[in-house]
C-alpha cells in the first residue's frame, strides 16, 4: 500500500494544472507542462541513468484524461499523443514535494541544449 494517497485530484483544463490533494494534507498544484516533461516513460525516463530524453517545446500541453490505474496510480493522457507514463501516487507526491528544484533543472537543461520551452 503507498505511504501517500491522493484524497483529491482536479484538472483544471483552462489553466492546464492538476491539483492533488493527500491524505497528509499536502496540497501541490502541478502544471501539465511539469507533468509531461517528467513522465515517468521510457519514452522519457529512458531504461536506465543517464537516459533520460530532454523535453522540449510543451508549454501549451495539457491532460486530455486522467485514467485509474488499480488503486496506485493514474495515467495521464496528453494532448500531445503521450499516454504511456504511469504516474503513481508516490511519483505524483514526489513531483510535488520536489517541483521548485525540478522546474529550475528543467529550465537549465532547457538553456544548455539550446531548445525552447515554448512551442514555435
Amino acid at each position: 500500500m503507498a505511504a501517500h494517497r491522493p484524497t483529491d485530484i482536479k484538472l483544471h483544463q483552462k489553466s492546464r494544472m492538476l491539483e492533488l490533494t493527500f491524505e497528509d494534507g499536502k496540497h501541490f498544484e502541478l502544471p501539465c507542462e511539469y507533468l509531461r516533461v517528467y513522465s515517468p516513460s521510457a519514452e522519457v525516463q529512458g531504461h536506465g541513468p543517464g537516459q533520460e530524453v530532454l523535453q522540449f517545446g510543451k508549454e501549451k500541453v495539457n491532460i486530455e484524461n486522467i485514467e485509474p490505474v488499480g488503486q496506485y496510480a493514474i495515467a495521464l493522457h496528453f494532448d500531445d499523443g503521450h499516454s504511456t507514463g504511469i504516474y503513481s501516487w508516490e511519483t505524483l507526491y514526489r513531483l510535488g514535494s520536489e517541483k521548485d528544484a525540478n522546474w529550475k533543472r528543467y529550465l537549465e537543461r532547457l538553456e544548455e541544449a539550446g531548445r525552447p520551452r515554448k512551442t514555435v
